[in-house]
């Protein structure tokens, strides 16, 4: 209780630091399809070898997760398990399809970037700035060489001169780099990267 003539102490507070945080899901353009507890069903039955090894493992009813499988096969149109019967003596078993195995690699792929930029503070300055007409140099692609992890591109820009740009052999992919491609170099502090229109 407040005693009389007491003030109330008024001093600031000091700031609260914010960090950046998500949720991730994958959906098509009817909606949700697939999030974090379906993928970690999927991965406890590639563990398990069985759906109710898996329920059991992450202390869900075997009713539930197959409701769960059930629901993104539906939504996804592909199945995602094979299921064998077991008899008497044993047997049965779970197993994932392709589509399965490729759906936790493409949440996988999504996560990981996703939390790269959430780690790169260079990349969250981005989001309350413009790129300035100087730090984006379009060119060509003069050669693309990679490895099992990584793959280095090099961009001749218009200045000229060649710009070279170390990342990912998966980001290539993705993006589908080849060389005699129009491509934009996007350079920042510490690295040089590629996108294309």
């Amino acid at each position: 209780m407040k005693k009389e003539g007491q003030t109330k102490d008024i001093r600031p507070k000091p700031p609260t630091t914010l960090k950046p945080t998500y949720k991730l899901w994958l959906e098509t353009e009817e909606g949700y399809v697939f999030g974090r507890g379906t993928l970690e069903l999927l991965e406890e039955i590639q563990r398990t070898g069985t759906l109710s090894g898996a329920a059991k493992a992450l202390r869900m009813s075997y009713r539930h997760a197959w409701g769960v499988i059930k629901r993104t096969e539906e939504r996804l149109g592909q199945s995602v398990l094979k299921t064998r019967k077991g008899g008497s003596l044993g047997g049965g078993g779970a197993e994932l399809t392709k589509a399965g195995r490729t759906l936790i690699e493409a949440y996988v792929r999504h996560r990981i970037v996703f939390d790269q930029i959430g780690l790169d503070e260079l990349s969250w300055e981005g989001l309350s700035m413009k790129i300035s007409a100087r730090n984006r140099m379009e060119g060509e692609v003069v050669s693309v060489e990679k490895d099992k992890v990584s793959a280095i591109v090099r961009l001749r820009i218009r200045a000229p001169c060649i710009v070279t740009a170390f990342i990912t052999r998966e980001a290539v992919e993705s993006l589908g780099i080849r060389k005699g491609d129009r491509a934009i170099a996007v350079v920042k502090a510490t690295e040089v990267m590629i996108s294309k229109e």
